[in-house]
């Protein structure tokens, strides 16, 4: 009985170089991994070829250490929203009460429910994909996710009793989304990507809810562009909020904050 032939690493790390792949080397090694059969391997290869996410292809991303479930069409984690977790859990007391909004696969509220000890954590997201997929990945956490426009769907109970609110909420603009690489702008769901005119139109909402479901000296934390963040800041003043930004430049990240006043 003859085995399969290996596969080529070197052939594979080759094609996925030429089709524009940044990573081919870690790449290639991710497709091996995740392949039991070389035909499984020309399959898996083929559609990233062809443009298809890496995360869509493995069913997952890695995100502030932990293996994060994906699905197809689900906005994919990004390494620059590690700072938003980071920043969220330096500014959040202990036992605070949670809500992650926009929170697509629930790779944010799963690493704020290992870095935090929630009373209380719930993420929310407009999108029913997003929603299905985050609920998996909140299975045996002490969480709930809800289908929903923003605050919309949170339990009315918790309403001025929010310690800590985060959003990665979309935050290009409408005429930037055409420029997005096309893994996000072909793959992604729209609603995951498109802010509005200038990109601050769900980030302004998320600041007027947050204004009266955050409890008095609890904080919003929301992740936009450098470039956009002294308009969000002057739309969290303005909604009664006392803002202020905290940039990241290894990770090429910015994190608005805001505060309630007590």
């Amino acid at each position: 009985m003859t085995s399969a032939p290996l596969p080529d690493r070197s052939a594979l790390v080759g094609r996925l170089r030429a089709a524009g792949c940044v990573y081919a080397e870690d790449e290639a090694d991710l497709l091996l991994a995740a392949a039991d059969t070389p035909a499984a391997l020309a399959e898996l290869t083929d559609r990233r070829v062809a443009g298809e996410p890496l995360e869509y292809l493995l069913g997952w991303a890695e995100f502030c250490g932990l293996r994060i479930a994906v699905d197809a069409g689900v906005f994919v984690p990004r390494g620059r929203t590690a700072l938003l977790v980071e920043v969220a859990a330096e500014l959040t007391g202990p036992a605070p009460a949670v809500a992650d909004l926009c929170c697509g696969s629930g790779a944010t509220t799963v690493a704020l429910a290992h870095r935090l000890a929630p009373r209380w954590l719930a993420g929310a997201d407009i999108d029913p994909a997003a929603v299905a997929c985050a609920r998996r990945n909140l299975a045996g956490l002490d969480a709930e996710v809800y289908e929903g426009d923003l605050f919309t769907p949170l339990p009315r109970q918790w309403r001025g009793r929010l310690d800590l609110v985060v959003a990665n909420a979309p935050y290009v603009p409408t005429d930037a989304v055409a420029l997005m690489p096309a893994e996000a702008r072909l793959h992604e769901a729209p609603v995951a990507l498109d802010g509005g005119p200038d990109g601050l139109t769900v980030l302004r909402r998320v600041g007027v809810g947050a204004a009266s479901w955050l409890a008095p000296g609890g904080h919003l934390v929301v992740e936009a562009s450098d470039a956009q963040a002294d308009v969000l800041c002057a739309a969290l003043d303005a909604a009664g909020l006392v803002p202020s930004v905290r940039h990241d430049e290894d990770l090429d990240a910015t994190a608005v904050t805001a505060r309630r006043p007590n």
